[in-house]
């Protein structure tokens, strides 16, 4: 009798410490869906990835903290804080009224869109997070840790592009902080088919082009036409095969006529061979040139730069993915084999109506196998040392 008490006190001792333990891990669950990936974006390598977290406890909890750790040795490789937090945590239910910018309800999902930049000498091969949280109602000073989304950094390098435009300025518009940016935005195609969540445009840019004074149009802004970028012609970045077009996509002859029908309008998904494919969007109607199937050249004229589809004026949308869908696919880093730096736009506000501030001297225009920075203003023609098909001049690979 003695000996099947002892034994009955010891299951019920392992069972409140397994259950002691489940309420420690029942916090926070963090999960990495695609690999991280290294990038360098003006001359500095970026870590670009997105952490995706579940409160999974039945308490509302609060978010304070996020450390981004080296899994071999937990070196601390960067630290997001309550104010860096506010602008990169985006939280995917609808929130009840009077819940913080950090506060997790039970069951609450959110995604903290990671564009980091990382120390010259890390190159971590796998990544770790640590959370610092409280729960709602009770002083942060008794804030608890949690240890977890383990994931592997994608050791492929990022596809060596040509330029997809001739000549400029031309203006990298992205924010990897915009809310309702292509960074931030997931598409799922076919909900029936149990499809997941893709992110097309995790690395996409928008090329507009402006004058020296910084303007896009002359004269009347609401006529399409007068857009300086607009009937630019649009280039193959590599030798590859027409995957896809689609043509068939009207154009508003003003701005304030547009009706968009589709995000892409009229495009062209080029395979870059490997698992890669260029998307050019928003194209002129009439313009495009090549058919599927069709191979090209770098440097090959293959449409125009336009205003169909969603567009906020006339523009070439620009982004590398996994797969031909323009929205079933995930973003993949790419760079530029060369392009000049003529400035940047500190301030959005001046954009469209302010030339550029130059940029620092000192470190140099001339860039290679780098993604510009958020608002550079670039020319893809300097330092040319071929002609392309197209007659542009540009530097080659």
């Amino acid at each position: 009798m003695k000996k099947i008490l002892v034994i009955a006190f010891t299951l019920l001792s392992m069972s409140v410490m397994r259950s002691a333990a489940a309420t420690r891990a029942q916090t926070f669950d963090m999960q990495v869906p695609v690999p991280p990936t290294v990038v360098s974006v003006a001359g500095s390598p970026r870590l670009v990835y997105e952490l995706h977290l579940v409160n999974v406890s039945r308490k509302t909890l609060v978010l304070e903290q996020v450390d981004v750790l080296d899994a071999r040795d937990a070196t601390l490789l960067a630290r997001m804080g309550r104010n860096d937090l506010e602008h990169h945590l985006k939280r995917a239910d609808p929130i009840p009224d009077g819940v913080g910018p950090l506060t997790f309800t039970p069951g609450m999902r959110g995604v903290v869109y990671l564009w980091l930049p990382l120390p010259d000498e890390a190159r971590p091969r796998t990544l770790a997070h640590r959370l610092a949280f409280h729960v709602a109602g009770q002083k942060a000073a008794r804030s608890k840790k949690v240890r977890g989304g383990r994931a592997v950094v994608r050791s492929r390098s990022p596809a060596a592009l040509g330029p997809p435009l001739c000549g400029g300025p031309w203006v990298a518009v992205y924010n990897p902080r915009w809310e309702r940016g292509h960074r931030r935005t997931f598409h799922v195609v076919d909900h029936r088919s149990g499809a997941v969540a893709r992110l097309p445009g995790r690395f996409a840019i928008d090329w507009l082009k402006v004058d020296a004074q910084g303007h896009l149009a002359r004269g009347d802004k609401d006529v399409v036409k007068h857009w300086y970028g607009y009937g630019a012609s649009v280039l193959a970045v590599a030798d590859g095969v027409i995957a896809a077009t689609r043509a068939n996509m009207p154009e508003s002859a003003t701005m304030s006529g547009a009706h968009p029908e589709t995000d892409a309008g009229n495009y062209i998904v080029l395979d870059l061979g490997q698992g890669r494919y260029a998307f050019y969007e928003h194209l002129k109607p009439g313009s495009i040139r090549v058919a599927a199937g069709e191979h090209v050249r770098r440097g090959q004229v293959i449409a125009a730069l336009g205003f169909t589809g969603h567009s906020t004026g006339p523009h070439l949308h620009f982004h590398v993915a996994d797969t031909a869908s323009p929205q079933d696919a995930e973003g993949l880093p790419f760079v530029f084999d060369g392009f000049r730096v003529l400035g940047a736009y500190r301030d959005f506000d001046a954009f469209g109506s302010m030339p550029w501030t130059p940029p620092d001297q000192a470190a140099g225009t001339w860039r290679t196998r780098e993604m510009p920075a958020p608002f550079d203003v670039v020319d893809f023609g300097a330092r040319a040392t071929s002609v392309s098909p197209s007659g542009c001049a540009v530097a080659d690979r």
